[in-house]
């Protein structure tokens, strides 16, 4: 087994029921919790996308209750910003290390 053996880790997916009620699915590229705060979070990107020049990531609050998952919109404002600067921190520090 060699060290790229080791690294690949399958994709968590999780479905995310739409407006129509249809389910997408969606890869989990990131999970974290905020300094400061027992509130966890999630980015997840979408698996089939019509434009793949142009992948969205979307950011959710998450509670998990045994195999229940519960997702949050994130609507405020200034948890936004404390999100994104997290999750912006977090991936400088990915890039560093490859």
């Amino acid at each position: 087994m060699t060290k790229e053996d080791l690294e690949f880790e399958e994709p968590e997916i999780i479905y995310i029921p739409d407006e129509e009620g249809n389910e997408e699915e969606f890869e989990v590229i990131m999970k974290f919790e905020v300094d400061g705060s027992d509130q966890k979070y999630m980015m997840v990107v979408p698996l089939s996308s019509e434009n793949d020049e142009e992948d969205e990531v979307y950011a959710f609050r998450y509670e998990e209750e045994g195999d229940d998952l519960k997702l949050y919109t994130i609507e405020d404002e200034e948890e936004w910003s404390m999100v994104e600067e997290t999750f912006n921190t977090l991936l400088g520090e990915m890039e560093e290390q490859d």
